[in-house]
C-alpha cells in the first residue's frame, strides 16, 4: 500500500530546496550543532514507546524545552508543568488537531512498530501513513518547522531492496525529505534503554534484560553501533535548536549530536 494513492494525502509536489540547498545545486549544510541554546516547543508522537519515553524524559528535564505536546491514543499517566497531552484516536487524520500542531517548533516522531508478523500493507499503514499524516499537517500549519523521524539502521533509500521494513522506512524518509520541513532522519542501531525505561516488545525487552553487560561491552568495542534512549533524546533537542550538517543521521551522528 502506498500512502500517495490512498486519498489521505494530496499528490506530492517536486522536492523543494531545504537545509540550505538551492534549486540548482547539491545539498549544502547550513546548520551545525553548537552550544547555542534556543527555546523550543516540542510535539511528540509515540511517547509511550521505549524511544518516546526516553525522549520525553529528556524534554522534561531540559530547560531549553519550554513545552511538550504529547499526541497519543491513551494517556501517559504523567503530570508535569511542561507537558500537555492530546488524546487522538485516528493517527491517519490529524485535521482536528492541526491548530495544536501549529504551536510546535519541532516534531519528534517516535511512533513505530516492529514489522515481525505484519503484512507490508499493515506495516505501511503505521509506518508510512501515520508519519506522513503528521508531517504533512505540520508542513501546512508551520512550514519550515523541524521534523525528526526515528527510522532505523539499514533503511533502504532506494525503496527496492528485499527487506520489507527497510523499503517502507526508505519510502517514508524520501517522502519526508520532499516536504517543506527541516527534516532529519535518525537511523539508530541498537538502542539501550536507560533510567528504568522498558521496551513494550517482549522479545526486545528480554534481550535488553539478559544482554545488559554485553551491550555495555559492545558500546566500548563498537561505539558507532550502540546508542541510548538518553542520547537519542538529547540529540533531538540539540538538533531542534541548532540543526545538523546533514539530514540523515546514523548512530555515530546521533551520539555526536547528543
Amino acid at each position: 500500500m502506498d500512502g500517495y494513492g490512498t486519498g489521505r494525502f494530496p499528490a506530492w509536489q517536486p522536492r523543494q530546496p531545504c537545509h540550505g540547498e538551492d534549486a540548482a545545486g547539491p545539498y549544502t549544510p547550513r546548520f551545525a550543532v553548537s552550544s547555542r541554546e534556543i527555546s523550543v516547543n516540542v510535539i511528540l508522537f509515540g511517547a509511550s514507546g521505549m524511544v518516546g519515553q526516553g525522549v520525553l524524559r529528556e524534554c522534561l528535564a531540559d530547560p531549553g524545552v519550554t513545552g511538550i505536546i504529547a499526541v497519543g491514543r491513551s494517556t501517559l499517566g504523567q503530570r508535569h508543568p511542561k507537558l500537555r497531552e492530546i488524546i487522538h484516536e485516528d493517527m491517519g487524520d490529524l485535521s482536528a488537531i492541526e491548530a495544536d500542531l501549529a504551536e510546535g517548533d519541532a516534531c519528534f516522531f517516535c511512533l513505530g512498530v516492529s514489522s515481525a508478523g505484519m503484512s507490508e500493507q499493515r506495516y505501511s499503514r503505521i509506518t508510512f501513513d501515520y508519519t506522513m499524516a503528521a508531517a504533512y499537517a505540520l508542513s501546512r500549519v508551520n512550514p519550515g518547522a523541524v521534523f525528526i523521524y526515528v527510522s532505523g539502521m539499514g533503511t533502504d533509500s532506494t525503496e527496492k531492496g528485499r527487506s520489507m521494513w527497510a523499503r517502507v522506512k526508505g519510502r517514508t524518509e524520501n517522502a519526508l525529505l520532499r516536504l517543506p520541513l527541516k527534516a532529519y532522519m535518525f537511523r539508530p542501531g541498537l538502542i539501550q534503554p536507560l533510567h528504568g525505561i522498558r521496551s513494550k516488545t517482549r522479545l526486545y525487552q528480554a534481550i535488553y534484560s539478559a544482554g545488559g553487560p554485553l551491550i555495555g561491552l559492545l558500546k566500548r568495542l563498537a561505539p558507532g553501533a550502540v546508542t541510548t534512549t538518553e542520547q537519542v533524546g538529547r540529540a533531538m533537542i540539540r538538533i531542534a535548536s541548532n540543526g545538523y550538517p546533514r539530514p540523515v543521521l546514523e548512530t555515530r551522528d546521533i551520539n555526536a549530536a547528543a
